[in-house]
């Protein structure tokens, strides 16, 4: 894999620093027909990048530019089982193409954007709507509700190497088989290269980075005991229960 090289830097620890007080893991996703991982550095979100879930959501697609919001690398799973988290009755997925970044770079033109990517994956953005309500009202961060343990499902990273295209790939998340969401990406404002592009300018984007790019209209609340499967055409699929 020519992209390794560029993993192994965020491992490698200097030899002019002191050593740590204790070791910290670092969250890593399985890459599909690959023996190694893909180590997570952040997670980055776009908010409403689908025209039909920004209106849900009482914003304007025709006005609003994208906005950025993360979540910690650690948030990442992929448990098939996970306990109902703390603090929320209004608990909401949200299906979103992951991308998975694997040469850094600030300034990027969408021209080049996809040269910085390494695959693609699927994944739920799960998000705690009653505490975003709060903070919402309140003029708060969202961290609380966007941010707390295991809030990051996502499936096996696909090399783009493997994706002749993801030009008009569905994109579905089924709750107890009945489908709640459902989109093309085709329908994002704002497209990977776009996103990639936009980001970089606010941020230096490195390898093991993630962006969510966005979920498709149909949010709404699920229980203890639901059965969730997120499924994005020519990347991938999982599935997993909250008990």
């Amino acid at each position: 894999m020519s992209w390794v090289p560029h993993f192994q830097e965020i491992l490698v620890m200097p030899t002019n620093v002191l050593p740590t007080l204790f070791p910290l893991s670092v969250p890593t996703l399985p890459v599909q027909g690959e023996n190694s991982r893909f180590p997570v550095r952040r997670i980055w979100c776009v908010g409403q990048n689908y025209a039909e879930h920004s209106r849900e959501m009482g914003s304007n697609p025709d006005r609003d530019p994208p906005f950025f919001f993360s979540k910690p690398a650690d948030a990442v799973t992929q448990a098939s089982v996970l306990p109902f988290p703390p603090k929320t009755d209004n608990l909401h997925p949200e299906v979103e193409l992951v991308v998975a970044i694997a040469a850094g770079g600030a300034n990027i033109s969408p021209e080049t954007a996809l040269k910085h990517v390494y695959g693609y994956a699927v994944g739920l953005d799960m998000t705690r709507r009653d505490l975003q309500a709060v903070a919402k009202k309140a003029g708060r961060p969202w961290s609380l509700a966007k941010g707390f343990d295991a809030s990051c499902p996502i499936s096996a990273i696909k090399p783009a190497s493997q994706i002749p295209s993801l030009a008009h790939s569905k994109i579905t998340l089924t709750v107890n088989g009945e489908v709640r969401q459902s989109g093309n990406i085709d329908d994002m404002i704002w497209s990977i290269p776009e996103i990639i592009s936009i980001l970089s300018q606010s941020v230096r984007l490195e390898a093991g980075d993630l962006i969510m790019t966005g979920t498709p209209a149909g949010v709404s609340r699920i229980m203890k005991g639901d059965v969730l499967k997120a499924a994005c055409e020519n990347v991938g699929t999982f599935g997993l229960t909250y008990v």
